[in-house]
């Protein structure tokens, strides 16, 4: 992906300003997967195929999460070690998320299709932290 379309894709040409969008986007969707796992644990754990007590758990862990994510998207140029570890902690969840699919997860199909589907967002999140941290080293030499 060029800085052109990373640009297009943030409405932003400003690097502080991308990698500041691309967490905030993060730090709401990472949020709302959180509320939605603690306040609906009983009905998605059935739909999903999970136990309510697995949902609670991560539903609670992604709610720090998010709120870290969060303030490091609400500083006017986040530190390029914290958006390091967001990005390798994106990386690992989609790595953990994928393996509990093939080796202990035993969902329905919507939760085999979600875990995939969470899997893959979570990696694009990644994915675009990176690279708008790349630009905004590159705008800085």
């Amino acid at each position: 992906m060029s800085a052109t379309q990373l640009a297009a894709l943030a409405r932003t040409v400003e690097p502080q300003g991308m990698l500041r969008r691309f967490l905030t986007l993060d730090a709401v969707v990472t949020g709302v997967n959180a509320l939605a796992y603690l306040a609906l644990s009983g009905p998605l754990g059935r739909l999903l195929g999970a136990g309510s007590g697995l949902l609670l758990g991560l539903g609670a862990f992604l709610a720090v999460y998010a709120a870290g994510v969060g303030l490091l998207a609400a500083r006017p140029h986040p530190p390029a070690s914290g958006v390091r570890i967001v990005v390798e902690a994106n990386l690992a969840w989609t790595a953990v998320s994928l393996a509990a699919l093939a080796l202990w997860l035993t969902p329905t199909t919507a939760g085999a299709v979600w875990t995939v589907l969470q899997a893959l967002t979570v990696a694009g999140f990644a994915l675009l932290q990176h690279m708008a941290l790349r630009e905004c080293q590159l705008s800085q030499d």
